[in-house]
């Protein structure tokens, strides 16, 4: 009979073929110093390099290494929760395979779930070389989303948590195919805590986290947690209506006056101040109506085209 699992170290991976067997050793030196069983599983979101070799090459030599690959790239956040589901320890840590979520942090992480924390979450303290703009735009994004959204997301805050097996199990719960999962976590409640760690350079490799995506990554967490924009909408459209109706007055005044004078420049402002807005409202609607589309249909989040033996 196989021995009970009591950790379990989820990784989602995209092309982190120079990075697997740093982090594994890195990660071996801090687990084989801690009094628990575990397993450490690399969920391979649809690499295009040999990120899945090299996970089935540390597999070979030890069994405490598993792996999934996800028939296409799916996304950060469902190769996250193809792990996490995965997962047989009754504590689950999930970290990114860059080496920026340093594994030295884990006993501190693991300290804090013993005082009885069922969440722990970590704050990232950047490094004094992070540029201005970065640090600013990083500010300004967390501000944005926390007044648009209905939660508290803690400024840099990362995907390096620890869950207890209840909290897994609810998360696992959770049918949402637009997946956002900072705000879920927040959502979901349970005792949580956060601790810092100073995030370190990137081994090798690029960042995936390009500004496409950060923008996709803001969509996700005010739409999944807010209906504000749509308030927004509401009150921008009723704005604009009520400036109508004066400027309408404004003008049916002038005109039995006898001070009309044909002017092409307000005509041009009012019908693109009003086609602006219009346009605008349509668009938050229309995210929202996606988000409806997504999840009537249904559609399982992933599917595997190849795991590891056990």
């Amino acid at each position: 009979m196989e021995s009970e699992i009591s950790l379990s170290i989820v990784i989602p991976c995209f092309n982190e073929e120079k990075n697997i067997s740093s982090l594994y050793i890195e990660l071996k030196d801090t687990l084989n110093q801690l009094n628990y069983s575990y397993e450490i599983i690399f969920s391979d979101d649809g690499s295009k390099d040999g990120t899945f070799e090299k996970i089935k090459e540390l597999n070979n030599k030890d069994k405490s290494v598993k792996g999934i690959s996800l028939s296409r790239n799916f996304g950060h956040q469902i190769a996250l929760m193809a792990g996490i589901k995965a997962a047989k320890g009754k504590i689950v840590i999930t970290m990114d395979g860059d080496l920026q979520h340093p594994p030295a942090i884990i006993p501190e992480l693991l300290k804090k779930q013993s005082e009885g924390f069922d969440i722990v979450n970590t704050r990232r303290i950047d490094n004094a070389d992070i540029g201005f703009i970065k640090k600013t735009t990083s500010k300004t994004f967390y501000k944005f989303v926390n007044y648009m959204a209905d939660i508290h997301i803690e400024p840099a805050s990362a995907d390096f948590r620890l869950m207890t097996r209840k909290a897994v199990d609810a998360f696992i719960e959770i049918p949402e195919r637009d997946r956002f999962t900072r705000g879920l976590i927040s959502w979901m409640g349970f005792n949580q805590t956060i601790i810092d760690y100073q995030a370190a350079k990137r081994f090798a490799g690029k960042s995936k986290y390009t500004f496409r995506k950060m923008l996709h990554f803001a969509s996700d967490g005010i739409t999944s947690f807010s209906s504000k924009p749509l308030r927004f909408s509401f009150y921008f459209g009723l704005l604009t209506f009520f400036l109508g109706l004066l400027y309408s007055v404004y003008s049916i005044f002038n005109h039995f006056s006898g001070n009309t004078v044909s002017g092409w420049t307000s005509l041009m402002v009012t019908v693109l101040i009003i086609g602006g807005i219009q346009l605008l409202s349509i668009g938050i609607i229309g995210e929202y109506i996606a988000r409806i589309f997504n999840e009537s249909k249904s559609r399982p989040l992933y599917f595997i085209k190849d795991a590891t033996k056990d």
